[in-house]
């Protein structure tokens, strides 16, 4: 019983460590001032808060983009096309207004860990407290946010596709974890076959 109380604990321990930021998915109009101030808040706050962050924008006005626009409207239960639409993780907003900042930061925290959520409240703290200097230092997240362009999507070839995968870290992560449950599980029963 001890030994599978064990595993469980390690399981639960390498699950709960790669719990992170829940993804922001923003449907907008370039002509919709609600969409421009939800874009501004997430590219120039949340971004920098939530290290962990990425961000997709779709620009609904490209008709390629219909089709997934749709399919979020059908997911949220929205009756109207309205924009901004805003899928955090699987939360849904319509609409923008600044009151809605912080139940925005409640849906990206849903599945961080405590950890993560320390490092977003100093990140925020700096952020108030000099929000140019902590963007110069932090640059690289204005990259958080992607374009999604439908029309721009093909289809490439495996190839390709493994050598953007990085290294394949996904891939070595869940192949590291399935090596060293079944290592420990070896050893338990070794143990057990011994006695």
């Amino acid at each position: 019983m001890k030994k599978l109380s064990f595993l469980s604990a390690v399981l639960g321990l390498t699950f709960a460590g790669a719990a992170s930021a829940a993804d922001i998915t923003i449907y907008y109009s370039p002509s919709c001032p609600h969409c421009h101030h939800a874009r501004e808040f997430i590219s120039n706050t949340l971004v920098y808060e939530y290290p962990e962050l990425k961000v997709t924008a779709v620009n609904v006005m490209d008709q390629a983009n219909l089709p997934m626009f749709q399919e979020a409207l059908k997911k949220c239960e929205f009756d109207n096309g309205g924009v901004p639409v805003m899928v955090i993780g699987d939360k849904c907003e319509q609409g923008y207004a600044d009151f809605m900042q912080d139940t925005m930061r409640e849906y990206v925290e849903v599945d961080m860990s405590d950890e993560q959520k320390a490092v977003a409240a100093e990140n925020k703290k700096a952020m108030s407290e000099d929000a140019e200097k902590f963007k110069s230092e932090h640059a690289d997240r204005a990259n958080a946010v992607v374009e999604y362009n439908a029309s721009a999507v093909v289809e490439e070839p495996v190839a390709e596709v493994a050598k953007k995968n990085e290294g394949g870290s996904t891939i070595w992560f869940w192949g590291l974890l399935i090596v060293l449950v079944a290592g420990l599980g070896y050893v338990l029963v070794r143990k057990d076959n011994k006695k």
